[in-house]
């Protein structure tokens, strides 16, 4: 493996990592108004079930998107300047998601009323529902690819968005990140919440099922992804109907890790599809080219300087992260206080 190809494989870890983590926020944060506690426990606790299981991470969970950033500038400075440019509503969009949710998780409990809390809810959940449905559409642009002008540059419109494979997706990864949101509540939850998320989390799977089978379909018939390797994005789409069944039969049979396993996995396997499927491009295009790994990297000497920061920055990541989670470990509850 070459440096480039460890480099974008780097790229692809950092966003798979994010949207493992920031993929449980945002399914937490659209399910928080439903798996709130009942009777007096509610009007002590106000309903904060779904948050108090994401509290201890949902910011630290962000580093991951600022290093796939970073790595993203750095490393694919010809990737970055097309791909954000070309993409730039939905980006501001899943910032805005991304902000008003970090906002309205921490004001809420600051309202005064019922009524307050309601319209905290309110951006709790489009809070988490923006970002996850246009990281949805994202994906789906990638995969079927964009409209690239002459110069390399593009830039999408309504049409572009708005067709049933991009749609499909979009809808299918934010049921993804509401079950995969579930199963975390279920495993860190006490026993009340912890069974009502694991059968939210079954429902939402059966659901990301059924909606997947349309851009599958799509794609069988020649409108969908337009993959480079067939093969290895066949077994990627096996892998992904196996992980959404493995997280239905565990959630369904009380194992509350391997669920958790499972749709973590499902959560990485997009990400790993887009990559591995259109290697050796980076990006494709509507008209059968595309940007390839060799034309979006940056020079080898910078790279060279690059990996002197990653063997030291991703470790630490990696380190932080394992020591937030060996830190909070434990169900919600007596182990645990109230964050909100």
């Amino acid at each position: 493996m070459n440096l480039e190809t460890l480099w974008l494989a780097l790229l692809g870890l950092l966003l798979a990592g994010y949207f493992v983590l920031g993929g449980y926020d945002y399914g937490a944060q659209m399910l928080h108004p439903f798996l709130g506690r009942d009777g007096q426990e509610e009007k002590r606790t106000s309903g904060n079930a779904a948050l108090d299981a994401i509290a201890p991470f949902f910011l630290g969970n962000e580093v991951w998107l600022v290093a796939f950033t970073g790595v993203l500038f750095g490393a694919f400075p010809h990737l970055e300047g097309t791909l954000l440019s070309g993409l730039y509503p939905l980006i501001v969009a899943i910032l805005a998601g991304l902000v008003l949710g970090n906002a309205a998780i921490q004001l809420r409990g600051r309202a005064r009323g019922a009524g307050g809390r309601r319209r905290w809810d309110a951006l709790i959940v489009f809070g988490g529902a923006l970002p996850a449905v246009c990281w949805g559409l994202v994906l789906g642009l990638l995969l079927h690819g964009v409209p690239r002008r002459a110069d390399g540059s593009f830039h999408i419109g309504a049409g572009d968005v708005l067709t049933p494979f991009v749609l499909g997706c979009g809808l299918t990864t934010a049921l993804l990140f509401a079950a995969h949101g579930a199963a975390f509540v279920a495993l860190r939850s006490a026993p009340e919440v912890s069974l009502r998320a694991a059968r939210s989390g079954a429902l939402l799977l059966r659901a990301t099922g059924a909606v997947v089978c349309l851009p599958l379909l799509l794609t069988l018939f020649g409108a969908g992804a337009s993959m480079n390797n067939r093969v290895t994005s066949a077994v990627l789409a096996v892998l992904f109907t196996a992980a959404l069944a493995g997280a239905w039969w565990s959630l369904s049979r009380g194992h509350r890790v391997r669920a958790f396993a499972a749709t973590s996995c499902a959560t990485a396997l997009p990400v790993l599809l887009v990559g591995a499927g259109h290697y050796p491009y980076v990006l494709i295009d509507t008209a059968g080219g595309g940007l390839t790994i060799h034309h979006a990297v940056t020079d080898g000497a910078t790279l060279k300087i690059l990996s002197a920061f990653g063997v030291f920055l991703i470790p630490v990541i990696l380190a932080y992260q394992a020591w937030s989670w060996w830190v909070f470990r434990g169900r919600t509850g007596r182990r645990h206080p109230s964050y909100f």
